[in-house]
């Protein structure tokens, strides 16, 4: 008879209604997330983008959503065919899914986990959208959604996350979407905004956020919903790296701002909302791929490292040329970088892995393997989404018309617009005359 050890360790993992019910939770927290980037988005622009920077995160909820139930999740996630790409077709329509069927490995069910990972699609086109404010069509960007998530996410979340995917093999480290994610976004951004240009005026005309209250708002979400989107990509597993990507997430976020904010202060002389919440936002992006992979002070140097250099890349776009406008490469892609390559210096051995970085005794060869997927990443997301845009601008049109653009794209693509100035104070929204008040003289008037 084998020892009760040994029958333990073979015994295929059981349902566990705690870990299914935590990982539906976390997938509702991350849903929260693209409300909360189109709060953040639609602040940072002027008002008259307001409602069309909203509809770029929404549309894709609807978009991806469909998607990911006829063909992404078996793009993603199904059997590897050369590393590049997944494919099952029991998975497509989701049809053949048992609903107790569980995620190989896991205690929760494929449903579970799919729709958890259908959240993280959701997000990462919507985080593109915030550098082509202004000046694209609804339409062209429904379809850049639509083919982007096709053509680039699908695929690199096979790479990252799908057995068999070349950089889950080779060992790259991410935990919750550094490469995946947030790399991935932030190239593509700027893959579209050297093909369609610049928007008019831009180092001209002022243009700066129109709601400080809504960034703020935005932010905070994003915030709330991340510790999902982190702590949940451990999928439940009760061993203690959730929780340690729990509290890391807060820690690196908190640096993040810190640094953000003095670093402002010393370069221009002002403590700024959009800084606190831009501060914020990179310690997340870059504590996505690391936080399972390092301790809490470690945590601490990856988010302030991520604030100094994130504040910097933002001005980038002034030096360089680029319009990128909302700085998804200032703050994902350079956060992302940041946060991806770090794992290679901070990795302490005693989180989701055993690998240490160099500050740990590990020599360079993980930062190595960081390296190779963030370039991969960046360099594939960057010319595929290029090449989208292009294709997109030579047939239906990627811009919106000059005149269009200078009015307000909100009435042009949406018949509305985000606020009614008309009724501001009350007393100019009324629609028929009040008459005037009539002293009581105690004498009886007509009416």
């Amino acid at each position: 008879m084998a020892p009760a050890a040994i029958t333990l360790a073979a015994e295929a993992p059981k349902l566990s209604a705690a870990n299914t019910g935590f990982m539906l939770i976390c997938s509702a927290l991350v849903l929260i997330m693209t409300p909360g980037l189109a709060f953040f988005y639609g602040g940072m622009v002027r008002v008259k983008s307001t409602l069309n920077m909203l509809m770029m995160s929404f549309i894709s909820i609807g978009i991806v959503t469909i998607l990911w139930v006829l063909y992404g999740f078996s793009m993603a996630f199904g059997t590897d065919s050369g590393g590049i790409i997944g494919w099952n077709s029991d998975w497509l329509g989701l049809s053949n899914i048992g609903l107790t069927e569980l995620w190989p490995g896991y205690t929760i069910p494929i449903f579970v986990f799919l729709v958890f990972q259908m959240m993280f699609a959701i997000i990462t086109p919507a985080l593109i959208s915030g550098a082509l404010a202004d000046r694209v069509k609804f339409t062209a960007w429904a379809l850049f959604v639509a083919l982007w998530a096709t053509v680039v996410y699908f695929p690199v979340a096979h790479w990252v996350w799908g057995a068999g995917g070349w950089a889950f093999e080779l060992g790259v480290i991410d935990f919750a979407g550094g490469t995946a994610v947030h790399i991935n976004a932030g190239a593509a951004a700027l893959g579209v905004i050297l093909v369609i240009g610049k928007r008019v005026g831009f180092k001209k005309d002022p243009m700066r956020p129109h709601s400080l209250p809504l960034v703020m708002l935005g932010a905070g979400l994003l915030w709330f919903g991340w510790f999902g989107f982190n702590a949940g990509s451990w999928l439940g597993n009760d061993d203690g790296v959730g929780a340690l990507m729990f509290v890391n997430t807060q820690v690196a976020t908190a640096a993040a701002m810190l640094a953000w904010l003095i670093y402002e202060k010393i370069r221009h002389g002002a403590f700024t909302t959009l800084g606190a919440a831009s501060g914020a936002v990179a310690g997340l992006v870059a504590i996505t791929p690391s936080g399972g992979a390092v301790s809490p002070l470690g945590a601490i140097a990856v988010g302030a490292i991520a604030g100094v250099l994130c504040a910097m890349a933002v001005g980038l776009k002034y030096k360089l040329g680029y319009d990128d406008s909302l700085d998804v490469v200032g703050v994902h892609l350079v956060g992302g970088v940041v946060g991806s390559l770090l794992v290679g210096l901070f990795a302490s051995g005693h989180g989701q892995s055993t690998v240490e970085g160099l500050f740990y005794g590990g020599g360079m060869t993980q930062f190595w393997k960081q390296c190779a997927g963030v370039f991969a990443v960046l360099a594939y997301s960057l010319v595929a989404s290029a090449i989208l845009a292009f294709l997109i601008d030579k047939t239906i049109g990627m811009r919106v018309s000059e005149d269009v653009e200078v009015a307000g794209i909100d009435s042009a693509e949406h018949a509305e617009t985000a606020y009614d100035f008309s009724g501001a104070g009350g007393g100019a929204a009324r629609t028929t005359a009040v008459p005037a008040p009539v002293a009581d003289t105690g004498k009886k008037v007509d009416a």
